[in-house]
């Protein structure tokens, strides 16, 4: 088969750059979602432009998480345009900080997909460490305790913890009044599996953070090596 002489296929690409791209960038690193302990849902507009010489029309928008969901305020940016899009996230029990992306789909060959980060960062109000106490069956049924923490600007009391199983004895000291409490477990046994969990009540007045769960465990341990030897 003939292959087609070098300079044509040079003068070809030429002409293919010479047609410009489109090239939609937003005007931060990324889009920073910010919501307050209270928000179920937060609200964000992003602004962005296409820095290309080349119109670009949007053809899709697909969110990498049901939590999230953007639009974008026209469908076609001509080069230099720039563009303003809206976010809307469910806060629902993120906590902390979490990386989420839009990709927006393109007609444009040179940027068919153009990914949009969102930097998630929800404030902790309640933490609780560790949030699990586990016992391996057969050890001595001692004493471990977690520490709950409130973290928001206002104090919150722990006003009520409760046990899912009968099997553990348990107790909370107030450490700091508002701030910081210790729940103190103890297996009445540990000759038999067991999974449970404290339900601890608090006074916010926000519904999400009104009821935390801390778990406790007793588990067969792993056979290690040595044991396993007659």
């Amino acid at each position: 088969s003939m292959k087609p002489p070098l300079l044509l296929t040079i003068i070809a690409l030429a002409c293919l750059a010479s047609a410009g791209r489109g090239e939609l960038a937003l005007d931060a690193p990324a889009v920073e979602v910010k919501p307050k302990p209270e928000d179920e849902v937060v609200e964000v507009a992003f602004s962005f432009r296409n820095t290309g010489s080349k119109p670009v029309t949007v053809l899709e928008l697909e969110s990498g998480c049901s939590c999230l969901s953007a639009s974008l305020d026209a469908r076609t940016y001509a080069p230099g345009a720039s563009g303003v899009g809206k976010a809307e996230f469910k806060v629902s029990s993120f906590v902390g900080r979490h990386e989420k992306t839009v990709t927006v789909t393109t007609d444009d060959p040179n940027q068919p997909k153009w990914v949009i980060p969102f930097i998630l960062d929800v404030p902790a109000v309640v933490e609780i460490e560790p949030k699990t106490l586990q016992w391996w069956l057969g050890d001595e049924p001692v004493a471990k305790s977690c520490v709950v923490r409130m973290l928001g600007d206002q104090p919150l009391n722990v006003t009520n913890v409760t046990s899912t199983r009968e099997s553990v004895e348990f107790k909370t000291e107030v450490i700091t009044p508002g701030r910081e409490y210790r729940i103190t477990v103890k297996p009445k046994s540990t000759d038999d599996v067991v999974m449970g969990a404290l339900k601890i009540e608090t006074d916010s007045s926000i519904p999400k953070y009104q009821r935390q769960l801390a778990f406790f465990s007793v588990f067969r341990k792993p056979a290690s090596a040595a044991e396993s030897n007659p």
